[in-house]
């Protein structure tokens, strides 16, 4: 047999989602939804150089950054992660006369810090907002990627799947037999919460100095999570009697 006379083929056709009259399928979704604390919260620390020195901005923007750091460093194991995200050193032309003359240099560091005690945290961000030419944003509220919260909420949502299944075969008064399918189709909420306010802490104000007593720590109310899980999943039951 040649080529040109060959027989065509056709694809196998896809299993259909549903059983028949001997074996019928119910198809049932499951869903959990935890409001859970949160287990980490994420600031970032921004700390700020200028002058009309290049290497004067660059030499201060270094102690103040080792200034923030170290302080940081002080709430050992509270502190889960501290890194450097960026640094910059951008000159500032000036906007009249021939040429180009450098004005003034500005020097920006910006640090993020992850903390698991969030009673640190209060007494942390007021510390560093008290420090000259420093801003802190935050905090961002989240839970950890492998936080039993989410384990949890898998666990209901099967559970509700199979009690749901269960239901439906109950009022047609038969039972399940078998388990076909369970498919993941939710994706739980990991994503750290935007701050409750968006204004920013800072000493902005060019050579002010110390104030001759510490503030007050930040009463900081933890922003509750949401947790979400949902599944897809198929059963065989028995063939009921209608």
């Amino acid at each position: 047999m040649t080529p040109d006379t060959a027989p065509a083929t056709h694809p196998a056709p896809p299993a259909l989602p549903y059983g028949t009259p001997d074996t019928p399928r119910i198809a049932v979704r499951g869903e959990a939804r935890l409001e859970v604390a949160p287990e980490i919260a994420r600031i970032t620390i921004t700390v700020t150089a200028r002058g009309k020195d290049r290497r004067e901005t660059l030499a201060d923007l270094t102690r103040r950054n080792t200034l923030a750091l170290d302080l940081v460093k002080t709430y050992g194991d509270a502190v889960e992660r501290l890194e450097t995200s960026a640094l910059t050193i951008t000159p500032e032309l000036g906007r009249h006369g021939r040429g180009e003359r450098v004005r003034t240099h500005h020097g920006l560091v910006h640090i993020t810090a992850e903390l698991n005690d969030f009673t640190a945290l209060g007494e942390l961000t007021t510390a560093l907002a008290d420090l000259d030419l420093t801003r802190v944003d935050g905090p961002w509220w989240t839970l950890r990627p492998d936080s039993p919260a989410h384990r949890t909420a898998r666990r209901q949502a099967v559970r509700e799947a199979v009690q749901r299944a269960r239901e439906y075969a109950e009022a047609l008064d038969t039972t399940l037999t078998a388990l076909v399918e369970l498919a993941d189709t939710g994706a739980e909420d990991t994503h750290p919460r935007a701050p409750q306010s968006t204004r920013a802490l800072s000493r902005a104000a060019y050579g002010s100095g110390p104030t001759e007593d510490e503030p007050a720590p930040l009463d900081l109310e933890p922003q509750r999570q949401h947790v979400h899980a949902q599944v897809d999943a198929r059963f065989t039951m028995a063939p009921p009697r209608l």
